[in-house]
């Protein structure tokens, strides 16, 4: 008996939202912290500004969230709701919908109203959902399930920066250890995701940290050139 196979697509909607909120928590925070430390401020106000940025961010990747996979599921639901009411209305129109879609899928025509009686029989709706309008179990949009997982994730990739820049109290290597500490972090949250999505690790690391690394210049550029402006 061959080995069951372990896939990955039951991990997409969490492992979405918990990747873009750490990614994000570490990239703004750092990037927050960097700005204000190259404003000459002093430790304190970079460590409440860097606070601040971890309990607004957290909220603001929660609800934002939370509404987007929201809007999402309520599209699916309206969906499904029409196609219900298909089903009950035009019960054979909608058996030789599915019967179409089968026979554009590669079976001959007898075997496909084959296939299509014997799943509308045993649940219309479930076939239809996901045959017809791609809508099935592993990718339905779960908001709350979202809406955690970024809010968590992004409290965790922050807190990694702000440790940091607790640690350094000295303003001349605290931009350059927040700095090279998050980008040792994205890479090492690139590599993770790329394992837990079976996806290349080596692009996924130098694509998170190039893109934090860029972000934290120029907020560092930004932050430089309006403190000494003031």
């Amino acid at each position: 008996m061959p080995a069951p196979e372990h896939h990955r697509i039951h991990r997409s909607g969490w492992l979405r939202a918990a990747v873009l909120g750490a990614n994000d928590g570490i990239v703004s925070t750092a990037s927050l912290i960097a700005g204000v430390a190259a404003a000459q401020s002093s430790h304190g106000a970079i460590l409440t500004a860097g606070l601040a940025g971890l309990a607004a961010g957290a909220l603001s990747m929660a609800a934002g969230e939370y509404v987007s996979v929201k809007s999402q599921a309520d599209v699916e639901r309206a969906d499904l709701k029409l196609e219900q009411y298909s089903l009950k209305r035009n019960s054979a129109d909608e058996l030789q919908e599915l019967t179409q879609i089968y026979v554009r899928r590669g079976l001959d025509p007898a075997l496909a109203k084959q296939v299509a009686r014997a799943l509308t029989a045993h649940d219309a709706l479930d076939a239809h959902a996901r045959d017809e309008l791609g809508i099935s179990t592993q990718t339905r949009a779960r908001p709350l399930q979202a809406a955690v997982a970024s809010a968590m994730s992004f409290a965790v990739g922050a807190a990694l920066p702000l440790l940091l820049a607790l640690l350094a109290p000295g303003s001349a290597i605290q931009i350059p250890l927040v700095a090279a500490g998050s980008i040792a972090c994205l890479a090492l949250l690139g590599a993770v995701a790329a394992w837990a999505g079976g996806a290349p690790k080596t692009a996924a690391m130098l694509r998170v940290s190039t893109l934090g690394a860029l972000a934290m210049a120029l907020t560092a550029a930004v932050g430089a050139l309006f403190g000494a402006a003031v």
